[in-house]
């Protein structure tokens, strides 16, 4: 099972030869930004501990108030993701810098996108479209808001206009790996396989220690039943990231695929113990276990997985698994 990425910018200052950040507050601008990669699939804010004077602004009072250098500092932390406590102070942390007047245009713009960001992980789709909207109308040339606006419209189902987002941050960055793999996904999901497959050849070109993209081309693979080749692409998967519940999921697909039951299993049950409620893997199992002849538990993994995705038999037999 595959996944997206979303992209983080960090509002911060450059290592080398740059004013302090009360410095850069003085001067009214914020620095350029640095990349960054994650996905949007991420379920750990791996951040430190914050003050707790931040805590005490709400999303909805931070336009009357003052802001001293001292929020803006631990808003800039937060709105970078690395202060530590959690979506809704990443939120309030970006709102503070967009209403402070401090921020240049990018900056502005990679508030924008980070705030969006956090919404997009809140299941707020349409607020984080709102937010990259406004992100790319300071900045049109904001590669990775074009393809956090994709994979907002993609998770809403709205297919051609992710696929071209898509498009448009894989022209201002042709080396954008995360675009190309987003497209690839969007692609899987309309069933263009063709298309899905050279994208994720190309980002894996760029970027081949992103474990999300072995996974992606493994599970598109396993459904045209280019096994092999799927079992290389999910065993490289691990090797750079072996906690994965969606690559146990695909590589499990592939093993029963190839009727390798055994090892199918143990890929299901890997990728249970991780997400105990990922109903593809609960599916397999289900079906691994009638195949080895053990149809009460079996029975029993079809039913859980159904009562959590009602079309799970539906995508099974597009695989070509009955």
């Amino acid at each position: 099972m595959p996944w997206l990425l979303t992209d983080s910018r960090f509002v911060s200052a450059r290592a080398r030869r740059v004013p302090t950040l009360l410095d850069i507050f003085k001067m009214q601008r914020l620095p350029d930004a640095r990349f960054s990669l994650c996905s949007w699939a991420l379920r750990r804010n791996a951040c430190g501990l914050i003050s707790g004077a931040i805590l005490t602004f709400g999303a909805g009072s931070l336009e009357a108030q003052n802001p001293t250098l001292s929020d803006l500092d631990r808003g800039l932390q937060l709105c970078n993701g690395v202060a530590g406590s959690g979506l809704d102070s990443q939120i309030d942390g970006c709102t503070i810098i967009i209403n402070s007047r401090a921020a240049t245009p990018r900056s502005l713009a990679i508030s924008y996108n980070n705030r969006g960001n956090a919404l997009h992980r809140m299941g707020q789709h349409d607020l984080a479209i709102q937010d990259y909207n406004r992100a790319l109308e300071i900045d049109p040339g904001h590669a990775s808001a074009f393809n956090n606006r994709g994979v907002a419209y993609r998770k809403k189902g709205e297919y051609e206009r992710a696929i071209a987002d898509f498009d448009r941050s894989i022209l201002i960055n042709p080396n954008y790996a995360g675009a190309f793999g987003n497209r690839a996904d969007t692609y899987r999901v309309m069933r263009d396989f063709g298309r899905a497959i050279r994208d994720f050849d190309e980002a894996i070109r760029i970027q081949p220690t992103l474990n999300g993209l072995w996974n992606g081309r493994c599970w598109v693979r396993a459904i045209l039943g280019d096994l092999i080749s799927a079992l290389a692409d999910c065993d490289q998967a691990l090797q750079l990231e072996p906690n994965v519940a969606a690559v146990f999921d695909s590589r499990g697909l592939v093993n029963l695929k190839l009727a390798r039951l055994d090892a199918a299993l143990a890929d299901y049950n890997s990728a249970l113990g991780l997400e105990p409620r990922l109903a593809s893997s609960l599916y397999g199992r289900g079906l691994v276990y009638i195949k080895m002849n053990n149809q009460a538990a079996g029975d029993a993994d079809l039913a859980a997985a159904i009562a959590i995705e009602p079309e799970i038999a539906t995508q099974f037999a597009q695989y070509g698994i009955p």
